[in-house]
């Protein structure tokens, strides 16, 4: 029996268990911090057992999918526990200060520094699908501080989900996360907090919301007790990024104000060349 036991049993972590077991024929046993989510979980089939802490002893693999602010000290815990040729990764988006934390655990070989930019707006269990990581990219970080056989079987599972692989300095992933992804989040948190409070008939907002609102607050759907975490682990980096948002939606604003509509027509058009990055790079 090939042995995979997940910790923490959300979008992330059950689509993992689905594929693995489904592309590699694991044997998934699941550890969550809530109950309801470790019921959930073996009732729609996404794990196979209930895991005990004696089953981190035994296993091929371990995931932690934990929200980002408790993943080093699970980690902490499967190193102390994992077996000798034992891998064990996590897939969380801020990645220098786990990997600060555990940089001198014994067992900091067997440890692989992961995150797939793979996901939806929706959470727990149920939110779990197979594919959900298929032609996204993994990044993995301080691969040098891997043992090579942990890492090649790391990368053959990353391969086995058709993921593309980079690598990346811990410290420059958490930079440019925030100005890609965590950044994306703000926004859509922010502007359907901007909406629900300016425009408080809700039927008008359900009417005249376009698929152009509805999918730029998509993110604003996302788990707050995922996001929070993220946001205060990363935040130096966030900061930055809100920075320099809040700079250009400002002379956005002065633009307007001013009747600049030469250069609020430039500011757009330059601005279009996003389509051309998002459609050409592989």
């Amino acid at each position: 029996m090939k042995k995979l036991v997940v910790i923490g049993l959300g979008l992330i972590g059950g689509s993992l268990a689905l594929d693995l077991k489904k592309r590699l024929n694991y044997t998934v046993f699941g550890l969550d911090a809530e109950e309801a989510h470790l019921k959930k979980a073996l009732e729609l089939g996404i794990i196979d057992k209930i895991a005990e802490n004696k089953d981190i002893k035994e296993a091929e693999v371990v995931i932690v999918a934990t929200p980002v602010n408790s993943i080093a000290s699970v980690l902490q815990n499967v190193l102390d526990n994992l077996p000798k040729e034992a891998l064990v990764f996590d897939v969380g988006s801020v990645k220098n200060e786990i990997c600060e934390a555990i940089a001198n655990h014994p067992n900091r070989k067997n440890y692989v520094a992961a995150h797939p930019l793979a996901g939806t707006e929706f959470s727990g269990p149920e939110a779990a699908i197979y594919k959900l990581f298929d032609e996204k990219v993994n990044i993995i970080c301080e691969t040098e501080k891997s043992d090579w056989r942990i890492l090649d079987k790391a990368i053959s599972i990353f391969k086995a989900l058709n993921m593309r692989i980079k690598m990346m300095n811990p410290v420059e992933h958490d930079r440019h996360i925030a100005y890609v992804s965590h950044l994306s989040h703000v926004s859509s948190f922010m502007l359907g907090k901007t909406v629900l409070e300016i425009e408080k008939n809700e039927q008008h907002i359900f009417d005249m919301a376009s698929t152009g609102f509805a999918s730029t607050v998509r993110l604003a759907k996302s788990a707050s007790s995922t996001w929070t975490p993220i946001f205060m682990q990363n935040k130096v980096n966030v900061i930055r990024s809100l920075e320099e948002y809040i700079k250009n939606l400002s002379e956005f604003k002065q633009l307007l104000e001013n009747d600049e509509e030469q250069l609020l027509n430039e500011t757009m058009d330059n601005t279009n060349y996003i389509k051309t990055i998002l459609n050409g790079i592989k």
